[in-house]
């Protein structure tokens, strides 16, 4: 890690000043069970929300302020005071995943531990530690230098991790105040210790459930079979109707709108290193499947996918019992890429299910709340380049161009309701388990990421104008 100061750099006495101090507040964020998808943790999300909003303002940020969307909060501050600067939002979330199960932690997910360098902690990754990074930046340039190099505004909630129900609304309610030329976000990762990398896309999302009746109850398999229909039998013939055996998916209409993934785009995933075998074994599977013509990385970040996510129906104890179930159901969920619109690939599904239904099965269908369009933004964007020049000169080498598999509803929302595109710029790694027991963040990270964050704030200074269409 880079460390040297010059004059443009004071903030880099200031973070190394405050390093222990920053560790002692995270600490403190992280022993808040900021809980989003629990009821009996509602009241820990809004002391989060206050920890935050008092944070920010201690960093010298104004117009500090806590919004009530949905059950839980959001939480907004500015410093607009850069004439002809670009306006930068910068996005992250305070709410963390349920820490169970416990039993498989090796310390209480809300009593943070640092080991050989680790904080272990339930949102030490995701993202408590990455959204206060990006504070301790804006504050050490702005302790150091009297100002900013931009306008900056901050906006933190409190429902990531139950989907952002609520924040849409906030947003298209609210665009005057949120107003901006570029989004960050700190809610993403690196690709190793060694190397950076940023998102250029992420994926979009629509799921449904099936349900499938073809009796009033069980039945004796014995005394009726072969005379009847099977609800789960006729459930498997419905989901293989979906997709070829080679993983091409069969549904009327499901890739009209898929883009062409382009030479440019195959050309920076060809860069990143992969190795079959390694990949295979770290999660456990014998062989890589998939769409034919294309690699595993452009499988799964840049071609749409449908999945069975679930299925379920008759007995399900131990030993036998001999029944034709009378009910079977499945959920499904499909990642969505180019143009692909939720709904329009939702009718898809609904269309072919009528048309497959097989004879003697009653079939519903029930589409879920959650659906996302995807995102993508050019390697050439001014915003990017900027950020990828400021990872460059701190790892010693480029940035991957990535593109994932996931979604993150926030991007496209940015994009459609302000106008700005949103570039990904976190400090976790994908093994500190997020989501998962014996969550942890690497200090070290924590520290790197302070230093990025203030150097991005000043090359976006440097670099950009204020006018929207130079940056978008």
């Amino acid at each position: 890690m880079k460390h040297e100061t010059n004059a443009s750099e004071a903030w880099h006495d200031v973070l190394r000043a405050n390093r222990e101090s920053s560790l002692a507040e995270l600490i403190e964020l992280l022993k808040i069970p900021s809980i989003s998808t629990s009821e009996a943790n509602v009241a820990d999300v809004m002391t989060a929300a206050s920890w935050v909003a008092e944070r920010l303002k201690r960093a010298g940020m104004e117009n500090v302020s806590i919004h009530p969307t949905g059950v839980h909060s959001c939480v907004y501050a500015d410093w607009i005071h850069a004439p002809g600067k670009p306006t930068v939002l910068i996005y992250g979330h305070f709410d963390v995943q349920p820490p169970d199960p416990l039993d498989l932690w090796n310390s209480p997910p809300f009593e943070p531990v640092i080991v050989d360098g680790r904080l272990y902690a339930r949102g030490a990754s995701d993202m408590k530690g990455n959204l206060l990074l990006s504070v301790l930046a804006a504050e050490a340039v702005l302790a150091a230098e009297g100002k900013l190099p931009i306008n900056l505004k901050f906006l933190f909630e409190g429902q990531e991790e139950i989907g952002s129900r609520d924040l849409g609304p906030f947003v298209a309610g609210h665009r005057e105040l949120l107003a901006c030329d570029l989004v960050l976000t700190p809610d993403s990762m690196q690709w190793t210790e060694d190397r950076p990398a940023l998102w250029m896309s992420t994926k979009g999302l629509c799921a449904i459930q099936i349900d499938v009746e073809t009796a009033a109850m069980d039945l004796h398999s014995g005394l009726y079979g072969g005379a009847i229909p099977n609800a789960a039998h006729a459930l498997v013939q419905l989901l293989n109707s979906m997709r070829d055996c080679e993983g091409r998916i069969l549904i009327e209409g499901f890739y009209d709108q898929v883009v062409p993934i382009s030479d440019v785009e195959r050309a920076n995933m060809a860069e990143v290193p992969f190795n079959s075998v390694a990949y295979r074994e770290q999660i456990g599977v014998d062989a890589l499947v998939g769409e034919p013509g294309y690699t595993t990385y452009e499988r799964a970040w840049a071609r749409p996918t449908l999945e069975v996510n679930g299925i379920w129906g008759g007995y399900q104890g131990d030993g036998v019992k001999t029944v034709i179930p009378a009910k079977a159901h499945a959920k499904i969920t499909c990642r969505l890429v180019g143009y692909q619109d939720p709904d329009a690939l939702l009718h898809c599904l609904e269309s072919h299910i009528a048309k497959h239904k097989p004879t003697g099965a009653r079939v519903t269908v029930t589409r879920s709340v959650g659906k996302a369009r995807s995102y993508q933004m050019s390697s050439d964007h001014p915003g990017v380049t900027a950020v990828a020049g400021v990872l460059a000169d701190e790892y010693g080498q480029p940035p991957y161009f990535v593109r994932i598999g996931g979604t993150l509803p926030i991007m496209d929302m940015f994009l459609q309701e302000l106008g700005a595109h949103t570039i990904p710029l976190g400090f976790g790694l994908d093994d500190e388990c997020i989501h998962s027991p014996n969550e942890f963040l690497r200090v070290a990270n924590f520290e790197r990421g302070q230093v990025v964050y203030a150097r991005v704030l000043q090359r976006l200074g440097e670099s950009l104008s204020r006018s929207a269409q130079a940056i978008q």
